[in-house]
């Protein structure tokens, strides 16, 4: 006795929970316990409903045997359960329209609802009892009254658990679309994020472009473009929220270093250590570029003979530790450059917050080589969040 089939007609989202529902064989298939119960409504109202009656019916022919009486009073119990089924059908249909009004007049009009469904079941029920079991009794007047507390008690039950239901119902939705939203909200930033990378990188790469082309050295400019090209085809590949391995991430660092070097030559020396027990964890794609880059800025720009840079990753525990660091002179620049509002650095501490929330670590430090350092430190086998 349950939700009603009008109300429920449509079959909510799918929810998380489900996608961790484990498969059934094909005897669940064939009784349709391969899926939610209140996946498909209508079959769950009816399904509840119809056990509901049959256990009313089952107690109190089992109570009538128990207490030795004619053997009518299986008609009675019989007549008296069709009127329960009906009287709580036309209840739900009214529910349905009540259940969107303001919640005063849900609970006044229910109540009233109950009050007028008892009574009939109340007249039905002394009727039918002096007709099958006891042909000689005449109730007349206010007798036909007689069973009508327990007849409220019992559809006054009924409403509740109907509204009991429809309201999880309802509020389980209402968190499933907030979780949806929030989830596309989330997605949302780090594609902004992601989109403010991209402009940043090229408008550094075509103004380096800009300067061969000026000081004519043209092999150069083809090599940086063509080098630019391959970066943007394996970049643009991937959805601004996608999620790559670090391996993934590692090969578009050194495809945007080739770049690079076309600009500084020898004063960029790149390191790359990557521990094998972290190259499979993922993280949202185009996360160390920045960091990178910063480097980059801040410490083979300013120095004749450049820098060297490393990127190291290596687990800790139930973590990965990725760390880019240098030896250059910059590193009083770039710690006030982390706090920047635009992008590079910033612009990672918020990718990282929005992915993995509290589960990871930044932090930036002077390193035993004069230089700066970046620490990253992320779960090795957690999915980063909305990815």
């Amino acid at each position: 006795m349950a939700t009603d089939s009008a109300l429920l007609s449509e079959p909510p989202p799918r929810r998380r929970a489900r996608a961790l529902t484990p498969r059934k064989g094909p005897i669940a298939r064939t009784v349709g316990l391969d899926a939610p119960f209140f996946a498909d409504k209508n079959r769950a109202f009816w399904v509840l409903q119809s056990a509901g009656w049959v256990g009313y019916f089952m107690l109190r022919t089992l109570s009538g045997i128990a207490n030795a009486v004619p053997a009518m009073f299986v008609v009675h119990t019989l007549l008296l359960t069709a009127t329960g089924y009906s009287l709580t059908l036309l209840l739900a249909s009214l529910y349905r329209r009540l259940i969107t009004m303001r919640a005063i007049y849900t609970v006044i009009l229910s109540l009233a609802a109950v009050g007028i469904a008892s009574g009939c079941f109340s007249v039905i029920e002394t009727w039918s009892h002096a007709t099958f079991v006891r042909p000689g009794a005449n109730p007349v007047g206010v007798q036909l009254l007689g069973p009508i507390l327990l007849n409220f008690a019992l559809l006054a039950a009924w409403s509740a658990l109907y509204y009991g239901i429809n309201y999880y119902l309802l509020l389980e939705e209402e968190i499933d679309q907030r979780t949806r939203l929030e989830s596309q909200a989330s997605s949302a930033q780090l594609a902004m994020l992601r989109y403010q990378l991209n402009p940043h990188f090229l408008f550094n790469t075509l103004n380096s472009i800009s300067t061969l082309v000026l000081l004519k050295q043209t092999e150069r400019a083809n090599a940086m473009l063509a080098r630019l090209s391959s970066f943007l085809r394996y970049t643009l590949a991937n959805e601004p929220t996608a999620q790559v391995t670090l391996a993934q991430e590692v090969e578009t660092l050194k495809l945007y270093l080739e770049i690079e070097k076309m600009r500084f030559e020898d004063r960029l020396r790149p390191h790359f250590r990557i521990e094998a027990q972290t190259i499979g964890v993922r993280l949202p794609s185009l996360l160390l570029q920045p960091l990178v880059e910063n480097a980059i800025k801040y410490a083979v720009t300013p120095s004749e003979t450049g820098a060297d840079i490393w990127v190291t990753a290596i687990p800790e525990g139930d973590n990965v530790r990725i760390e880019v660091a240098d030896n250059g002179a910059g590193g009083q620049d770039a710690l006030v450059a982390t706090q920047s509002t635009g992008v590079g650095l910033a612009n990672t501490r918020d990718r990282l917050a929005q992915a993995y929330g509290e589960r990871h670590r930044f932090a930036t430090r002077k390193n035993e080589q004069g230089g700066f350092s970046v620490i990253v430190e992320i779960p090795l086998d957690a999915r980063p969040l909305g990815l």
